[in-house]
């Protein structure tokens, strides 16, 4: 069984019913969600070993993040305890052409006054198959930011590889450094680096020719992104391979998605998606980075590309941050069983 650690934060998330808005309701519903975290879910689900970091605040909330965390069989012995509070954050959920919005109450949380010699990187990292970031992490403080570095540079040192996903977030790079400033020394220790059509072009200036997101018509060519993932490996050599997800929005509960794969010499492009009736799109960069780390430890390139888009199709279906389905069922999903007809 492959052992996975994943490095984050991870938030109490409070989102309104259905498709209320925040001036409509008096209810918000609690769940918990972070990137890495959601990752750790992924994989644990998949029957894999997954270890998620973090730095908890010493309350009830935290006990209750944690024994969720625990249901969905994550582990958190590496954990460590400090800091006054959970960060939050609120989602209102859009629909057709008004889009989803979250809004971030993170600011002071426990692990955005985490400090480098905080974590014992040697110790967490014995036995490890494979180890994971995201851009979110260093995004939250410089604190943050350099026991990320810490972390990656242990992974080296002790041959376990490292995945990244490069997931900018504008909201959230608020303690006067830019991620063009902090993310290169962390993407260099990258084996594996993720990104979506506009992660390369806000954090390293890299983009396909021609191309504007916000014009496809939830129609992407997918051959066109060979460039930027040229060009990322190029910048970054220890990558071994870069993988782009490409989404089509055509209204926010009706996207097109897909991907690719860039060996070095081969770009692999995975099936498109038409997700007509999105349940819950946050997270789904994360299903699709759980799949895409389990379908590298047991699969060929081009099939790890394909279970993670189909694992990634399937999240769009589920509430809540994480992915809860099974090899299984990606696998029916990705042999193109997608009649959603019961299962008896």
């Amino acid at each position: 069984m492959p052992k996975i650690v994943t490095f984050g934060e991870i938030m109490l998330r409070l989102a309104t019913p259905g498709y209320l808005r925040f001036s409509q309701t008096d209810t918000l519903n609690a769940t918990f969600g972070g990137g890495e975290a959601n990752v750790a879910v992924s994989l644990a689900n998949y029957g894999c070993e997954a270890e998620f970091v973090t730095r908890f605040p010493d309350n009830d909330i935290a006990r209750a993040c944690i024994a969720d965390l625990h249901k969905h069989g994550v582990g958190t012995k590496y954990c460590i305890t400090g800091g006054s509070r959970l960060g939050i954050y609120f989602l209102e959920t859009g629909a057709v052409a008004r889009p989803s919005k979250v809004v971030y109450d993170r600011a002071h949380s426990a692990i955005s006054e985490i400090e480098p010699g905080m974590i014992d990187w040697d110790k967490v990292l014995q036995g490890a198959d494979w180890f994971h970031w995201t851009g979110i992490t260093p995004a939250i403080s410089q604190g943050a930011a350099d026991v990320c570095l810490e972390a990656v540079k242990a992974a080296n040192r002790l041959g376990v590889t490292v995945s990244c996903d490069l997931n900018y977030r504008k909201n959230l790079w608020k303690y006067g450094k830019t991620a063009s400033e902090i993310m290169p020394d962390l993407v260099a220790c990258s084996d594996i680096i993720l990104g979506n059509e506009e992660d390369a072009e806000k954090v390293f200036g890299i983009k396909p020719e021609g191309f504007d997101a916000a014009a496809t018509g939830g129609q992407v060519d997918q051959g066109r992104f060979r460039s930027v993932c040229e060009q990322l490996m190029a910048r970054f050599p220890r990558a071994k391979k870069v993988i782009i997800t490409l989404r089509g929005s055509i209204n926010a509960n009706h996207n097109t998605w897909g991907g690719v794969l860039w060996d070095g010499s081969n770009l692999y492009e995975s099936p498109r998606y038409d997700i007509t009736h999105i349940v819950d799109r946050v997270g789904g960069g994360d299903s699709f980075m759980g799949g895409l780390i389990y379908g590298l430890l047991n699969f060929d390139d081009a099939k790890a590309l394909n279970f993670a888009v189909a694992a990634s199709c399937l999240k769009h279906t589920i509430y809540g941050d994480y992915n809860l389905v099974s090899v299984a069922e990606v696998e029916n999903l990705m042999k193109g069983d997608g009649s959603g007809r019961v299962s008896r």
